[in-house]
């Protein structure tokens, strides 16, 4: 890699096009400055929204891109102004790599809800740069935006925490819902619903895992510890629980009607989207004030969230359920991920790959 002045040039896999194909790509990182902290990545997770954002699903995406937002990396070097890390430390970093720190959200610790947030891919940096994610040997990412990674979990393990699990995490908290004893939903058993079920287990909810069929009832009750398995187009058992739950975590990211499963929450209940969607859902206006219900949504966490997730995840013993892949296999990986055929993370051995062989 090139000097700190110059910038390094690296490789990573990148998309040119809306057909989403990533393939090698040489280019070079910004230049570092006195808050950068330059990481070596190891692994990197794959996250539902890297398959939308490399095909322009939503829109707005530019080329070529380096997807990857879920990064787990060494500290390899530092600027003079970094006092939160040190050289060989590992770090984390997540979907936001920049925010204006003068707004109302900045100011209160909620970075991810700032207007002018900097992406860590498919965005620009202040200074014109292009961002790009962990799917590459190397990022530099300002001390703000790192978390450090608890020596008790490993590596390709957290990498799916810094999106998936934050996801979930921020949004229990906010809305009060870690006291044990709450009856959870978690609607959708992908990436984000598999955390879902995990932390809403470690917080002492009985969770219940609503699906679009019966093909995933042994791996939410047998392996993951659900208590109950519900199908969405059974209707006499949607009937059955009704007014059952107090929230419901919604991880899918698909079009869906959301009349089928507001019934199921209690007075007060929340429903709770965390799925990127680009086409309007829809409810009928009496499924909400008839129970004083709240649609509501959460988008990944703060850093100081990402940072106690983390902790709480050593604490409880939470870990994701991962199948680790080398760079080579990303295209299969994502053709796998728009068939929900993964349990339930892949994460690229970024390092064990050699991009920079």
């Amino acid at each position: 890699m090139g000097s700190v002045a110059t910038g390094r040039t690296i490789t990573g896999w990148a998309a040119r096009d809306a057909s989403g194909i990533l393939s090698p790509y040489t280019f070079t990182l910004r230049k570092t400055g006195p808050e950068d902290v330059v990481i070596k990545v190891l692994f990197c997770g794959v996250c539902h929204t890297d398959l939308h954002q490399t095909k322009n699903d939503l829109g707005g995406s530019k080329y070529p891109m380096v997807p990857g937002h879920e990064v787990v990396g060494e500290v390899v070097e530092v600027g003079a102004e970094v006092t939160r890390f040190r050289l060989g430390d590992t770090v984390g970093a997540g979907v936001i790599v920049g925010c204006c720190r003068e707004c109302a959200p900045c100011k209160a610790g909620v970075e991810q809800y700032c207007n002018k947030k900097v992406w860590s891919y498919n965005d620009v940096y202040a200074d014109g740069k292009p961002t790009q994610g962990g799917f590459a040997s190397a990022m530099v990412v300002d001390q703000q935006f790192l978390v450090r990674i608890p020596s008790a979990l490993a590596p390709e393990q957290a990498a799916p925490l810094l999106c998936a699990g934050v996801t979930v995490y921020s949004p229990l908290k906010h809305f009060g819902l870690t006291a044990g004893g709450l009856r959870a939903g978690i609607l959708g058993l992908g990436g984000v619903g598999h955390m879902g079920v995990k932390f809403a287990k470690a917080m002492g909810h009985h969770v219940t895992v609503i699906s679009s069929s019966h093909r995933k009832r042994a791996e939410a009750v047998d392996h993951l510890g659900a208590d109950a398995y519900l199908v969405s187009s059974d209707e006499d058992a949607m009937a059955a629980a009704a007014d059952s739950l107090d929230y419901i975590v919604d991880t899918v990211p698909a079009f869906h009607p959301l009349e089928r499963f507001l019934p199921l929450l209690k007075l007060d209940g929340k429903l709770i989207l965390l799925g990127v969607i680009n086409q309007p859902l829809q409810f009928l206006t009496p499924m909400v004030m008839l129970g004083r219900k709240c649609i509501t949504g959460s988008f990944i966490g703060s850093m100081q969230e990402t940072q106690e997730m983390l902790e709480f995840c050593v604490e409880r013993g939470v870990t994701s359920t991962i199948e680790v892949v080398k760079m080579e296999y990303v295209n299969e990986a994502f053709r796998r991920l728009e068939r929900n055929d993964v349990r339930y993370r892949f994460v690229v051995d970024v390092a064990g790959s050699n991009l920079d062989a």
